[in-house]
């Protein structure tokens, strides 16, 4: 599968340089930290208030693993997996995964997201992040069905025999809604922090609309739509059923996603957390058209289709459990029928109040987040050494540090953030990075040595954190 990578205590992968399991197995963790950090001078980005955040850090965090740990993982998306430039006279940004040369709409929204609480203090930091907007733009305006991208637009690769609408230059066309919502969230408050308007040009505009477009197409009112996806695959979550066209839905409002934030095939395509972020992805780009552009009738039109989705979730979104009482489901078909669980990649149930689209006090998602972090969630998973939720994408027992991060970012309680720093400082397998997943009993079975996202999600807990709460840092 193309995101899997099993990777366990590996010397050395794409720049980062890890610990010898060897040397570790001398030198106790709690006494050396070593450097893993990939070398000043070796470094794609250099941001002079990501340093100073990290030096202000490392000096008031009392945690000696913490603070290194922060340092190898904050800024590891500027260490390792960003090439800027400009194009045409404007900033331009390819942002990779990590250990895939690949540019997913999703993920690298979600790698400089971070870094957005520095751009007042930090010009290059700034113009990044509009080369990320700008890129965005290019992607959804070649293809807004796909959900991955190739720095070369003639570029063939290894999913080109996928049956789809395959374009050179495009990685993977996996459609899922949440490709579509992250660019609109990272562009919008790039909007509000900067007041920068110069990468909302005509071409952003038309990849509103290009959006929009396919919204309403995956609302399936008239119908399937023009996508379908099939690969040959032995992975039934790696493809979709029925022709490529998945199994049907009942057209009652919400937008069918294809696949799952982890590039997993739904069961049924009315997937709940990907339609609260797009309410929110519509309503936040109807404010920017009508601010910037002033088209008042595209605005119009995103704001009707959120309405629409919104009232859709409120009838179909939400089970009543026998022990949980009211909950918002996974995914619907619109017919009655539900899925239960939630998965570890965001957008999830557990991460709604973190993309804006509940409140984290709201009842209904309280008693959903009982449910999901509870062994009555299929894919949450309780071991010797951590419990977390993972998912169908690596498969059973296998714990994603991502669930654990976003457990303490939507917490209202300190004590259960300390709990989730606590279990991630102890869960990073000896080598001073986050993971994709790792074994519930075991933190050094792990996958993905070199996974940019995760890293760097985990510097924001640690961050935000340290602002807010310093003393559960300890």
């Amino acid at each position: 599968m193309q995101r899997r990578r099993f990777i366990q205590n590996t010397a050395l992968l794409g720049g980062l340089t890890l610990v010898d399991p060897v040397h570790l197995a001398a030198s106790p963790l709690k006494k050396q930290f070593p450097v893993v950090r990939t070398p000043k001078g070796k470094r794609h980005f250099e941001s002079t208030a990501i340093e100073k955040a990290i030096g202000e850090f490392q000096k008031n965090v009392k945690d000696e693993e913490l603070a290194w740990l922060f340092n190898n993982c904050f800024p590891n998306t500027l260490d390792t997996t960003v090439t800027f430039s400009t194009k045409n006279g404007k900033p331009d940004t390819y942002v990779i995964t990590g250990d895939i040369d690949a540019m997913w709409l999703r993920d690298s929204s979600a790698q400089v997201w971070p870094y957005m609480a520095f751009v007042d203090k930090d010009k290059k930091l700034k113009d990044l992040i509009a080369g990320v907007i700008n890129r965005q733009t290019r992607y959804i305006l070649k293809d807004p069905y796909a959900n991955a991208f190739y720095d070369d637009p003639q570029k063939k690769g290894e999913w080109t025999s996928d049956l789809t609408d395959m374009k050179p230059g495009v990685h993977e066309r996996k459609y899922e809604i949440d490709s579509l919502c992250y660019p609109i969230r990272l562009g919008y408050n790039y909007w509000k922090s900067t007041k920068d308007t110069s990468p909302f040009d005509k071409d952003w505009e038309n990849a509103i609309r290009a959006i929009l477009k396919v919204f309403k197409e995956q609302q399936q009112k008239d119908g399937p739509g023009p996508y379908s996806f099939q690969r040959k695959t032995a992975n039934a979550t790696d493809t979709r059923s029925l022709k490529g066209y998945g199994y049907p839905v009942n057209p009652v409002g919400l937008i069918c996603s294809a696949f799952r934030p982890s590039d997993d095939a739904t069961v049924f395509s009315f997937l709940i957390p990907s339609n609260f972020f797009a309410v929110v992805s519509l309503k936040q780009a109807a404010e920017m058209v009508e601010a910037i552009t002033g088209d008042t009738t595209l605005a119009a039109e995103l704001k009707t289709l959120a309405s629409e989705v919104d009232i859709a979730l409120k009838e179909y979104g939400i089970v009543k459990h026998p022990k949980y009482g009211d909950i918002y489901a996974f995914e619907v078909d619109g017919y009655g029928n539900h899925l239960l669980m939630d998965d570890a990649n965001v957008p999830s149930l557990l991460a709604l109040p973190y993309l804006d689209a509940v409140d984290a006090n709201d009842p209904v998602y309280r008693n959903t987040r009982k449910f999901v972090w509870s062994l009555d969630n299929p894919f949450f998973f309780k071991g010797k050494t951590a419990e977390g939720i993972g998912g169908p994408h690596i498969g059973i027992d296998m714990v994603w540090p991502m669930s654990i991060i976003m457990r303490g970012l939507t917490s209202t309680d300190g004590e259960e953030i300390k709990a989730c720093i606590k279990m991630l400082k102890s869960t990073h397998g000896d080598t001073g990075f986050m993971h994709e997943s790792f074994h519930k009993d075991d933190p050094k079975n792990f996958t993905r040595s070199w996974f940019a996202w995760t890293n760097t999600l985990f510097g924001e807990l640690l961050w935000e954190t340290y602002q807010k709460q310093p003393g559960l840092l300890g």
